[in-house]
């Protein structure tokens, strides 16, 4: 090589460094903030994620924490994750709900941070259903409230509202078409609740035997009772004297499925099952994302589970 031919090649060189430096702006794992056109959000888990899709549409860029079909109680965030938090212009999340995002916000979020939980007051753990003995653990690791409130579609359409108007803080241009989406998915959700009401109107029982309470705000608004083979930490083992409670009330109530989750395993629901004679269903929680369709599709799909299990007319 010869000394003139150097610059061409440090040239060449810088070119191709550009070159890479902009793949990797564009690439999925690019930090937030990259993209000067949209409001980039990062959102704690999928309910949020679908509101931060549905309201920002393509003015926003969303980046959810937790993995598809990974139980998001228990995440823990890698140092890209945290990053993401860090640069975010909106953190979307519910305190309580994951102690890592929470530590995350507290740290990294300055006023970025956008709790729904602050929006809707959350359920005590113990309103409503059945609570036993045993169960205070999850209850003290949640601060004694539930924190599944997207189970209520009129609970998650006022966060919606207000999750529109936080958008419009952050990107003032657009708060009209924030509000217009937020209407338009209040609507929506509007309907799902009539469907809800109407669909579990008439029904020959009225108790729900589940893995764990994550049904609350459904079974309140509802007018339903949940019965929790364990509370509200999903992988928690329940005592063999709460097995025999659980299938002594399904029997009084003449239960005839035991509903688990996709994200948790049916052992303990099938063993309640058996033991009483019913058969075992899904109904989704939705917190780790629809293994098809979205937010919506999936609460219509709970719901003829629900109509199915209670023989509902």
């Amino acid at each position: 090589m010869t000394i003139r031919s150097a610059p061409r090649v440090l040239a060449a060189a810088t070119a191709a460094l550009l070159t890479l430096g902009g793949l990797a702006a564009c690439s999925d794992d690019a930090p937030a903030g990259a993209d000067p056109d949209r409001v980039d959000v990062v959102a704690a888990f999928y309910p949020l994620q679908f509101l931060a899709e549905r309201i920002g549409g393509d003015a926003v860029r969303v980046t959810n924490l937790a993995k598809p079909g990974a139980e998001p109680h228990d995440l823990e965030l890698n140092p890209r994750q945290v990053g993401q938090v860090s640069d975010a212009d909106l953190i979307v999340y519910l305190k309580g709900f994951q102690p890592a995002v929470d530590e995350a916000v507290d740290q990294n979020g300055g006023d970025r941070g956008f709790d729904v939980a602050g929006v809707q007051p959350l359920r005590d753990a113990a309103a409503g259903g059945h609570e036993h003995e045993g169960e205070a653990g999850h209850e003290e690791k949640t601060g004694g409230k539930d924190p599944h409130v997207w189970l209520d579609p009129t609970r998650l359409a006022t966060i919606g509202d207000r999750l529109a108007e936080r958008l419009g803080t952050a990107d003032p241009d657009r708060a009209a078409d924030f509000t217009a989406r937020a209407r338009t998915l209040r609507a929506e959700l509007g309907q799902l609740d009539a469907d809800y009401a109407q669909g579990l109107k008439t029904c020959q029982r009225r108790e729900i035997v589940v893995s764990h309470t994550a049904f609350g705000y459904l079974a309140e608004r509802y007018q339903l009772e949940q019965v929790g083979i364990t509370g509200l930490t999903p992988d928690t083992e329940p005592a063999p004297q709460r097995l025999a409670e659980v299938a002594r009330e399904a029997r009084e109530h003449r239960a005839t499925t035991i509903f688990f989750e996709t994200l948790v395993s049916p052992k303990v629901a099938e063993t309640v099952a058996r033991e009483v004679g019913a058969k075992t269903a899904v109904l989704d929680p939705i917190e780790g994302g629809p293994a098809g369709g979205d937010y919506l599709s999936a609460m219509r799909a709970n719901l003829q589970t629900l109509r199915t299990a209670l023989d509902c007319s």
